[in-house]
């Protein structure tokens, strides 16, 4: 059957400790019930400088500054630990500073929903036009800035939200409506800082594909946040919205949901559009969630670790037609976690590895790689969460003892041989699978890695509908030789004419 490939991917990060201090949902919460908690009065002592946050291993591995072997080598704890150079900037994209992602939001907004004040706007002007992604027709779309006594009195009189840098109001986030909850400053802030991730991915993918961005065709967008008003709670589109900033004139799109597992499901779709020949280029984008910022401080704090959670993540993958040097997407080898399957780990792993694999004859030791949840384990273990990628490992390795693929004495060695250590931060959607592509997509690319299985799992009962569990997944692989058919000949042909015609002469004739 056709398949598709992966051209491309992009990673980046968004340092941003003061909207994680002030508008992450854990902080957030915390100010407007407990605003004198010994908690908010503390948290500050507990950020992470550019800096650290540039020069900390799990974030040199997400963007590509760092490879996943080297980054398994490094010594723990790696926020005491930190590498000897900052990078903002690897082979698949960045860690932007906080005030120059306050500037790109106010650059995707559209809807002067951000303001910023005029000193810091010229300043950030002059910063921005020496990124090399930031072409003239972005620049041009940064405002010139308001008077700081405008934005005091819009913070004061019209509910907007205050925006720091270096602790100090640069600026605000505007309401959209006065009275719908779905327009509020809050939710606005939260989709426009989404959208900005996005488009900063977006725009690294189109560079490390080579290509213009008016030769993306289409876009999906599969974070886990919501656009719309109270007629259409969550209507969308994010996907046209980022293809607009980006410059993607000759794109449409459409967004896919699936709580942590939409990423895994909307690189499927992207895949089956471009083998059923209906796109070409598809971006498969995400951006990140403000209110995912400090969402176990609280642990962090109480045992006094850095409030890692500090960066919004985001992502791109470009999905092109299968041309035999590519990595492929195998569309005959899915996994989905249908609506009878159970919710049990041992059912999940089973449906999401096993039966994809059983059906295209390959087995566990086929597979290289895993690439399941890739949280990091310095965010999750504070907050009584666990090593949520080494416990789908041992998962992974108990079924395939289960399945006699390996014998029960291999389980560790399996587990560190087909696992790999987490390093995304936990922005829901973001850690689950994906990070990996770009990783898988170069050893593949380098001859040295044959297969991954790129695995997505999401928390439907979140939104308070179903108590189901969601899970997709796929291969990602190195391209086969296609078996050539041999060439018939002249006479073949001419003698298999000539047979059937005798055939069909000879039927007539019984009639």
């Amino acid at each position: 059957m056709p398949n598709a490939a992966v051209k491309a991917a992009a990673y980046s990060l968004n340092h941003t400790p003061e909207l994680a201090l002030w508008y992450g949902n854990t902080p957030y919460v915390e100010r407007l019930t407990h605003p004198d908690s010994e908690f908010l009065r503390d948290l500050p002592k507990f950020q992470q400088n550019y800096h650290e946050a540039a020069s900390y291993a799990p974030n040199q591995t997400y963007i590509g500054a760092m490879e996943i072997e080297d980054f398994e080598k490094r010594e723990k704890p790696w926020y005491k630990n930190l590498e000897p150079q900052e990078r903002r900037y690897g082979r698949y994209g960045e860690i932007m500073p906080e005030d120059e992602t306050i500037a790109f939001m106010d650059i995707c907004d559209v809807f002067d929903l951000i303001w910023l004040e005029k000193g810091f706007a010229a300043s950030i002007r002059e910063k921005l036009a020496k990124h090399p992604l930031m072409r003239d027709d972005i620049i041009a779309r940064l405002e010139a800035g308001h008077e700081a006594a405008d934005i005091e009195d819009e913070i004061k009189t019209a509910a907007a939200l205050p925006l720091y840098v270096d602790d100090r109001v640069i600026g605000c986030a505007r309401r959209g409506h006065e009275v719908d909850p779905n327009l509020t400053a809050y939710e606005l802030l939260v989709n426009i800082a989404n959208k900005a991730s996005a488009v900063l991915s977006l725009l690294h993918l189109i560079k490390n594909a080579g290509m213009k961005p008016e030769d993306v065709d289409f876009v999906v967008e599969c974070s886990e946040e919501a656009a719309g008003d109270m007629n259409q709670r969550g209507g969308g589109n994010f996907a046209k919205a980022i293809a607009e900033i980006a410059g993607c004139a000759n794109a449409s799109g459409c967004d896919v949901r699936g709580f942590c597992a939409g990423p895994v499901n909307a690189i499927i779709a992207a895949a089956s559009m471009v083998a059923a020949g209906a796109h070409k280029n598809v971006a498969v984008v995400a951006g990140g969630a403000i209110p995912k910022l400090y969402m176990n401080a609280r642990d962090h704090v109480k045992k006094e670790l850095p409030a890692l959670e500090n960066c919004i993540g985001s992502f791109g993958v470009l999905v092109v037609p299968e041309d035999g040097a590519l990595p492929v997407i195998r569309l005959d080898a899915i996994g989905k976690h249908t609506v009878g399957a159970g919710a049990s780990p041992q059912t999940v792993t089973t449906v999401l590895t096993y039966d994809p694999l059983k059906k295209v004859g390959l087995t566990f030791a086929d597979v290289d790689k895993f690439s399941p949840e890739l949280h990091n384990p310095e965010i999750t273990l504070p907050a009584g969460a666990g090593d949520v990628p080494t416990a789908n490992f041992k998962m992974i390795a108990a079924l395939a003892v289960m399945k006699k693929a390996i014998e029960k004495a291999d389980m560790v060695n399996f587990t560190k041989e087909h696992g790999m250590t987490g390093f995304v931060h936990t922005q829901g959607h973001i850690p689950s699978g994906v990070p990996f592509i770009g990783h898988a997509a170069d050893a593949i690319n380098a001859g040295k890695m044959t297969r991954a299985m790129i695995i997505g799992k999401g928390s439907l009962f979140l939104g308070r509908l179903t108590n189901l569990a969601d899970g997709a997944s796929f291969l990602i692989e190195k391209p086969q030789p296609k078996k050539e058919e041999a060439a018939v000949g002249r006479e073949e042909i001419r003698a298999m004419i000539l047979e059937s015609l005798g055939e069909l002469a000879a039927g007539l004739k019984s009639r």
